[in-house]
């Protein structure tokens, strides 16, 4: 499933939808549904949050994988950045000596199995992956 979404947070409720018919349509056990929505979310808020520099639309491409479902969210005419390189979220430090953002993609990488980031011709692509079992279901 291929579809593109506006860069708006108002595009979420349509996003979820869409990942409910992905699921259905696949037959891609529920058990990882939250997780995946989780995770889309983060990613989407974050592009349209932080890639300011466009008005593209964002292309989220879902396909079933073994055991689970392998997630795209692709931003295009945007600068890079990369997820994995974001800084080390101290969970431990009391929350006054705690730096804004990052929590969101510290919670993603625990929730799913893998996270990979491209970068190409101004096209920044977020790919990750969710199976049954795995990470935090």
């Amino acid at each position: 499933m291929e579809q593109s979404f506006k860069r708006s947070v108002d595009e979420l409720q349509a996003i979820v939808a869409a990942t409910g018919r992905f699921f259905a349509r696949s037959g891609t056990d529920e058990s990882i549904r939250m997780a995946v929505d989780l995770a889309v979310e983060e990613l989407f808020v974050n592009m349209v949050t932080y890639n300011r520099g466009t008005d593209h639309d964002i292309l989220l491409d879902m396909q079933t994988s073994p055991g689970g479902v392998k997630v795209s969210l692709t931003d295009y005419g945007v600068e890079p950045f990369d997820p994995s390189l974001a800084p080390e979220v101290d969970i431990d430090a009391p929350l006054d000596q705690r730096e804004p953002n990052g929590l969101g993609l510290y919670l993603v990488s625990k929730m799913v199995d893998s996270v990979h980031y491209e970068y190409r011709n101004r096209q920044s692509k977020v790919t990750f992956v969710k199976t049954v079992g795995r990470a935090d279901d």
